[in-house]
Order: structure tokens, then sequence, then C-alpha cells
């Protein structure tokens, strides 16, 4: 999975939703598998399925650009690019040209094996953590509480009492699906789900666990330990493979979005650090020294070279941020301003005049 979608579709990075729906219109129809039927093209039909799924998407588009298709692929299983991909505008197209929506079956999980009739993994879990930015910098390790829903204990997840015997489903007749028909007008539409009874298996036990009365599962507190690596940045989400809701096919995944808090002091500007430092009118004429506050070394000392201006910059390499899963570090980018006094004393405004004096002689002599 770990590929370019931007170029699989042909289209720029900063292409718009409008390029990126008609470039995956295009090259549908080229290489659907009901008019074009070579193994080639059958592999190009599910890797144009697989971009327009994730660049059609704000969110997943998102994190694309951000991480990556290495990133991205560590945060989305196969199946889940395709939850919340809408692609009923080319569905009507290729039934009116007389294709089969997507070649291999009804929907595009399909294309890939991900079929309605399998049994189904729990519910992917969403949760948010809160952390410092010298937690952000540093890295942490955290355990974290949430509630969810486990494998119940005493029937180990099938739902039935001990000892209990299993029988042909009633309701879908052992075929653990149930199909659904309904006219409008000439038009006959039939809809195949999951039967409810027996979640798609076919059968089911004739005596019921008492423990969670047939569901298999039940709902307990669970404690995990959270690593949040050196350099995160805020709103990164990390996946936590198998933490989430049970269900019949197994866990499902939990989310978790890392939230950095505000800092006094620091601005983050991608691997940099932004403050302010704020220097006597004196010492921005005549330079000097002093200490400026870091965010993990404590105070170093800075020199001010003479004649700085208010809002220029001085640098200090390496007091950045962690560069998230490379080495090395950004820089600490150290905006001076310049302090005027509200009131000074008669030698001082003396001195100041004599300086005024001075330089205006410079000025003119230079004429």
């Amino acid at each position: 999975m770990a590929r370019d979608y931007y170029e699989i579709l042909g289209v720029p990075r900063n292409a718009t939703k409008e390029e990126i729906k008609q470039a995956y219109r295009k090259l549908a129809l080229q290489y659907h598998p009901d008019r074009n039927k070579s193994k080639e093209a059958e592999e190009k039909f599910k890797e144009i399925n697989e971009a327009y799924a994730v660049l059609s998407d704000d969110e997943k588009r998102k994190e694309y650009d951000m991480y990556g298709a290495a990133g991205f692929e560590q945060r989305y299983r196969p199946e889940d690019i395709f939850r919340g991909a809408d692609f009923s505008d080319f569905e009507d197209l290729f039934e009116s040209m007389g294709f089969g929506p997507f070649g291999f079956g009804r929907d595009p999980f399909d294309i890939f094996g991900f079929r309605e009739g399998r049994r189904k993994r729990g519910a992917d879990l969403q949760a948010t953590i809160q952390i410092t930015l010298e937690e952000a910098a540093q890295g942490i390790s955290r355990e974290f509480e949430f509630f969810k829903t486990k494998r119940c204990d005493v029937c180990n997840g099938t739902g039935g009492a001990p000892g209990a015997k299993l029988k042909v489903c009633p309701h879908c007749n052992g075929t653990g699906r149930i199909r659904t028909t309904r006219r409008m007008g000439p038009m006959t539409f039939q809809t195949v789900t999951t039967c409810n009874h027996c979640r798609g298996v076919g059968k089911v036990y004739e005596k019921l666990c008492p423990a969670c009365g047939g569901s298999g599962m039940k709902r307990e507190k669970e404690k995990i330990t959270i690593n949040v690596p050196p350099g995160v940045f805020d709103g990164m989400r990390m996946r936590f493979e198998g933490a989430g809701e049970y269900g019949p096919g197994g866990y499902g995944d939990l989310y978790l979005t890392v939230r950095v808090k505000k800092h006094p002091l620091f601005a983050r500007d991608g691997d940099d650090l932004i403050t302010e430092y704020e220097i006597p009118f004196t010492t921005a004429i005549l330079g000097g020294e002093v200490e400026i506050e870091t965010l993990t070394s404590g105070k170093k000392k800075v020199s001010i070279p003479g004649g700085i201006q208010p809002g220029d910059i001085i640098t200090l390499k390496g007091e950045g941020m962690p560069k998230l899963q490379r080495s090395g570090r950004g820089n600490l980018l150290i905006k001076l301003k310049v302090q005027i006094p509200r009131k000074i004393s008669k030698r001082q405004r003396e001195l100041i005049e004599e300086f005024e004096k001075e330089g205006k002689k410079k000025f003119f002599g230079l004429f």
C-alpha cells in the first residue's frame, strides 16, 4: 500500500477535488474489468480505486500528505481506506454503460476481499491524549485507561452457554445473509445484508451464554501503555492495533490523537521553536551577552551583536524540537524586541542628546 496515490491518478499534489474526480473517472473507465479483461488492468483498477478513496477524502488526504505513504500505511488498515469513501456517482456511470459497479462485486470492498458476509471485527475507538510541549520534545510513556467491549471470558466470545450445541439459524436458513427485494416502478432492487441473529455464521446456539446473554461480549475497563515518540506533532494520530472494540472477527484498533498544549514561551514551526526576548536599547546598540531560556537544555548564553534591530532573529542551532523518526533537531529562533525606557534621569537625557549630536555630525560629515 506504500505507493504514490498522486502518481497513480496522474495528478499534481495540489490537484483540486474536481481534478481528482475527473482523473479517476477517466482511468476507471479505461481499466474497468468489464471493459479491459487483462490481469494488469485488474491490478490497475484496484490501485486507482484505492488512490481515489484516499485523495477524495479531505481527512485521509491531509494525513497522507503529512506523513507520506509509509506513515499513512501505519495508520490505516487496507479496509479502513474505503470507510467513508463516496463512489456513488461512479456506480451510476458504470451501470449506465452496462458495467458492474466495481467489476468484482457490488461494492469496492469486494475488490480487496472485504465482503459484508465475513465475520466483522470490532469497531475502532477514537480517543485524545493531551501532553505538554516539553513532553512532545522528550517523548513520554504513559498509561491510558478507557472502557471498551471485550470478549466474554465465560463463552470465549461464542455467545453459547457452556456445553450448548449449534443449530442452523432459522432466520437465514444457514446462509448467514438476509436478502431483501423491493420494487420501484419497473425496477427491482435486491439488497443482501449480514444476518443479525447469527452474525453471518449461519448457525446459532440452542442455549445462550448466561454471562453475556449471547452477545459474546462484555464491557470492561482497559489499561494500555502509550509510548509517544520525541518530536510528535499536535494533531498526530497514532494507531494501536487490536486495542479497539471486540467483534466476532476480532478486535478493532484504537486511534489516539495527540494534542500538544500551548506553551507560554515557545511556539512551534515545524521542527523549529520560536521565542521572543526583550533587550535594553543600549544592548541593541552596543551588543552584549544575554541568557536565553531553552525548552529542554536550561539557560543558554547568547551573544547579541551591536546594531541589532527590533524584530531581528538570532538562531540557536539544535535547540528546537527533535525531528520525528529522524536524527537531529530543529533550531530555536529568538525574535528580539528592544525595550525603550519610559522615564530617564537628567544625566541620561544629557548623554542621549550628546549621542544624537555626535550622530548628526557624523551624518553631515559624509557630504
